[in-house]
């Protein structure tokens, strides 16, 4: 059989990586990315090759068994490798970010030299250690009602302590929010005198809560933003009305930012207008169980918005903050729904949702003085409040033309060019792939695992016994590498990964993209480039295949060095190419580098295991598309493809790749073309229905003909041809994420199609008549639509369940028999391999939402279906059909294929065929990647895509 074959081959592929390819430190830069190609290559700049600083998962599999107590302790080089335990989850709304958080974390200090077990916080605040496969997951949903069953449970504090002072050595909590931030977990491992990273528990109180720290702030002498304390009593109500006339804002309409005093940066911020809508609003964060302390402060109007990561290196009890370069986020608003919003404010959408909606400036474009004030204040904070080992402060900087009411006794923040007020301070800041922390650091010189490896080493300085330890940090080689690149690296191979393009997943394929390089980085034997396919003036929707080929060879491309590839956007990333590139602009970078490269490495020289800086400061190169290929082809590099969309996943990328005979990844030209066409897609598997393959029965719709149509006639005529009372709408040639809605009547298609003729950005959440989220549209609008009929499934409800409660942790009625799965295939074409499937599980509405399906921390899926659900014969059989609808549109490498599959037969119902799927950290291809036996960590699942690529296609010489 198919599955047995790709099996072997799956083995056999880990095994050859195992023999010739050995995990290394991560490589960052490689030295082709400083060459042009001007019809021959030369030399452009140099780079950093790094070594010690620790895989990503250099022993993964070693860590499976983390509950098991007593842990052999393992020598490194004379000296046991560090045990670091890694805590993650919380009790509040930033919980699935804190898994985002563990899951980079562990990926980049994970080494020979440093171990890390990984801990779970549920929601009722009860301790796991759980397998690193968990931390993979999208979302705590996915594993929490599991828990009894695959993790670790403590029944009390001192049983969680007593584990971990047999186990870890030093514990880094990534708990965000409450709990985490607040000196919660703090105050648990101080008790117990488990050393860990980070802040004390009483300075962590202090600095968590927002009007305990603006307090504090202003005795210290720090300009402040006004704002009054709202906790829910009578008093509220004279007391706001007499802080709004104080502060000359009008009664009805003063418009002030709402935020609860405890529970983060951005959760339950919002925007208010007025002293009813504010005490409202207040009220509703109380009701709703967010805080019971509640900020209205002031809305800075004419500010910019600002981020600082502040870094320890101290040494002794003596502290050393040194603040990085800043970040400015630039809130920007496209289009006419963003016109019409009011909640102007940096939210938690905006924050960890990559849209063009906000935009990132490091260092900011403020005056080289400002910038230096926002840093020397920054650092004085940290200081003041008694801060340790890292954190990041956010503020704002105000130009001299808007009015600050301050103490006459405030002298920080005062400039001859405006004020600089800090609002909020983060404990334990954000560790996302492309957070403001690897941003920032990344400018100066520290890779993710360079960074982090310094935090957890200044943090061991204060414990004695800890101190000494030696084996946290390998060598540094600092060599720098000239020569040209085939001489260079004679005997590495090379791999151009390439991400951004036109279409409206382009932000998810810079996460996926991000996700790869950095995986990928984990070979001694590869050498890694992430190269960005520009973005034009205007967006595909891939309505004319030729034409795109055509349009194709006039693209550019973008190879990037390490700070520039840690962006939120494709926007911003090219912007930053250009910037880079800009003379005055890269002038004030590099100054601003070198002052903090200075300032750290007056603290560093008292530290014998910083070895150096392993991130150098290079330029991005711009190529044709065909110089790209042509580079390529002579370096005998393979193209991993992680363009969603557009050429990208139409066969436009691929025909152009193959004609030059260069190997990429995911299927050739012609699978890529039909699967890209769904209404093909369907044709293509028309024949297999008395097989268990079912497909849905659709109409293609121009839009300039529902524009210019009645909506009750076309509502009429799509109804009684689909035989069906509700539709659901797509693009034709999009990704599988945008412009995608269920219509329920008439009225809704009149909303759609409006959103079409004004070409909104988005459709606002529950718009239409039935429950759903923000639905992201297509940009511009596609030329096609497909309608079909909307396919019925129960909902299936999933429930978090604390030790001692007994309640059902997977509810499902069952009636319609049919469920929603998506499921990948990996091998080579005609032995096409299933992985297991995941059940999605929609949390708002009945179509899964862009954050779902690729905001990490959002979104359910149930990896592998649980039996309650689904039979194993059915799902035996399940994985047949997918297996036979892989092979017959003749994929290969790997896609994703999405479906609805009866729990009882196995019937699969094809929705769509992803070409290039999503490949973000918390993709679901991951977690069925991790529930293959053996398990395939994401290093290895990204090598065996690779591998499968390189053994395809042979060179044309």
């Amino acid at each position: 059989m198919a599955s047995v074959a790709l099996g072997s081959t799956l083995t056999l592929l880990r095994a050859n990586q195992n023999d010739a390819a050995p995990h290394k430190p991560p490589i960052f830069t490689p030295n082709f990315n400083s060459l042009r190609f001007n019809h021959s290559l030369r030399t452009h700049a140099s780079s950093t090759r790094c070594r010690g600083v620790g895989a990503p998962r250099a022993a993964a599999e070693a860590v499976e068994d983390v509950i098991v107590e007593g842990v052999e302790k393992e020598k490194v080089k004379g000296s046991r490798a560090l045990r670091v335990g890694v805590v993650c989850g919380g009790p509040s709304a930033e919980r699935g970010i804190s898994l985002n958080s563990a899951r980079s974390v562990i990926d980049h200090i994970q080494g020979e030299d440093l171990h890390v077990s990984c801990y779970y916080i549920d929601s009722e605040l009860n301790a796991f250690a759980i397998s690193p496969a968990q931390v993979y997951s999208n979302t705590p949903a996915d594993f929490d009602f599991k828990l009894e069953s695959l993790a670790q449970g403590f029944k009390s504090w001192s049983d969680f302590a007593d584990h971990l002072a047999v186990n870890v050595d030093i514990v880094f909590p990534v708990i965000h929010g409450q709990f985490g931030e607040d000196g919660g977990i703090q105050e648990v491992l101080g008790r117990y005198n488990i050393p860990f990273v980070g802040t004390g528990s009483n300075e962590c109180r202090q600095a968590f809560d927002k009007y305990n720290a603006s307090l504090e702030l202003s005795r210290h002498g720090f300009v402040t933003v006004p704002s009054c304390l709202v906790e829910g009593s009578e008093a509220d109500e004279p007391e706001l009305s007499e802080w709004f006339a104080k502060n000359q804002l009008d009664p009805n309409s003063g418009k002030v930012v709402v935020k609860p005093a405890r529970a983060g940066s951005s959760i339950g911020v919002t925007v208010a207008y007025g002293l009813a809508d504010s005490l409202a609003k207040a009220n509703a964060i109380i009701t709703e169980g967010i805080d019971s302390k509640v900020l209205v402060e002031i809305f800075l109007e004419g500010g910019s918005e600002f981020t600082a990561i502040v870094l320890d290196v101290g040494y002794g009890t003596d502290s050393h903050p040194v603040v990085l370069l800043p970040t400015e986020v630039e809130l920007q608003f496209l289009g006419s729904v963003d016109v019409r919003e009011k909640d102007a404010i940096f939210n938690y959408r905006r924050k960890y949702l990559p849209t063009q909606q906000v935009a990132y400036h490091t260092p900011p474009r403020f005056p080289i003085d400002v910038i230096e004030n926002i840093q020397d204040g920054a650092s004085q904070l940290f200081k003041r409040l008694g801060l340790r080992d890292f954190a990041r402060i956010d503020g704002w900087f105000l130009p001299n033309s808007v009015h600050v009411p301050s103490s006459p006794d405030s002298k920080f923040g005062r400039t001859e060019m405006g004020t600089i007020l800090y609002t909020d301070i983060n404990l334990i800041s954000g560790m996302e792939q492309t957070s403001f922390l690897f941003q920032q650091a990344s400018k100066v010189g520290f890779s993710h695992a360079n960074i982090l490896r310094s935090i957890i080493n200044h943090a061991c300085l204060r414990f004695p016994h800890l101190a000494s330890c030696d084996g946290v940090s390998g060598d540094l080689s600092r060599t720098l590498k000239s020569p040209l690149l085939k001489d260079d690296w004679e005997g590495t191979q090379k791999v151009f990964v390439i991400f951004g393009g036109d279409t409206s997943e382009r932000q998810v394929s810079l996460m996926s993209g991000t996700n790869v390089w950095l995986n990928l980085q984990a070979f001694d034997d590869l050498e890694v480039l992430p190269c960005l396919l520009a973005p034009t003036n205007g967006y595909s929707s891939s309505n004319d295949v030729d034409k795109n080929e055509v349009d194709a060879t006039s693209r550019t491309v973008w190879s990037l060095p390490y700070s520039l590839v840690l962006r939120h956007t494709t926007e911003e990333v090219l912007a930053a190419c250009v910037e880079a590139i800009e003379p005055d602009r890269a002038a004030l970078t590099s100054q601003l580098r070198n002052r903090a490269i200075n300032d750290l490495m007056e603290g560093f020289k008292k530290h014998s295991w910083f070895t150096g800086f392993d991130i150098n400061d290079e330029l991005p190169v711009k190529f044709s598309i065909e110089e790209w290929i042509k580079l390529a082809k002579e370096v005998k590099a393979t193209v991993f493809i992680a363009v969603h969309g557009g050429i990208g996943e139409d066969g436009t990328l691929q025909s152009l790749l193959e004609a030059e005979g260069v190997p990429h990844t995911g299927p050739g030209v012609l699978a890529s073309k039909i699967c890209m066409d769904k209404v093909a897609t369907s044709v293509a598997l028309k024949h297999l229905s008395d097989l268990g393959v079912l497909t849905i029965n659709k109409d293609v719709r121009r839009r300039d003909e529902l524009l210019s149509t009645p909506i009750p006639n076309v509502w009429y005529e799509l109804t009684s041809k689909l035989q069906c009372e509700t539709l659901c709408v797509k693009p034709a040639r999009d990704g599988c994420s945008t412009g995608v809605a269920r219509l329920c009547c008439d009225g809704d298609l009149s909303v759609y199609v409006k959103a079409l003729e004004d070409c909104l950005l988005r459709i606002p959440p529950n718009s239409l008549s039935k429950e759903h989220g923000m639905i992201e549209m297509p940009n511009p609008p596609p030329e096609l639509l497909i309608f079909e009929p909307f396919i019925e499934t129960d909902d299936i409800i999933v429930s978090s369940k604390s030790m001692n409660e007994n309640v059902h942790h997977l509810m499902w009625k069952g009636q319609s028999r049919w469920v929603e799965i998506t499921v990948g295939v990996i091998g080579k074409q005609g032995l096409m391999h299933s992985l297991s499937p995941s059940i999605t599980v929609k949390e708002s509405g009945d179509i899964l939402s862009l954050e779902e399906k690729f905001q990490g921390g959002t979104g359910i899926n149930l990896t592998p279906p649980p039996s309650s659900i689904i039979s194993h014969e059915a799902l035996q059989k399940c994985k047949q059909n997918i297996e036979m609808i892989a092979n017959t549109l003749e994929l290969e490498g790997f896609s994703r294929i999405d479906a609805f599959v009866n729990v009882d037969s196995g019937e699969v119902l094809i929705i769509e065929v992803n070409t290039v799927p999503g490949m973000t950290p918390s993709t679901v291809l991951i977690h069925q990647a991790l529930a293959e036996e053996p398990p395939m960590y994401p290093h290895q699942f990204f090598r065996t895509l690779l591998d499968l690529a390189s053994e395809r296609t042979i060179y044309i010489s």
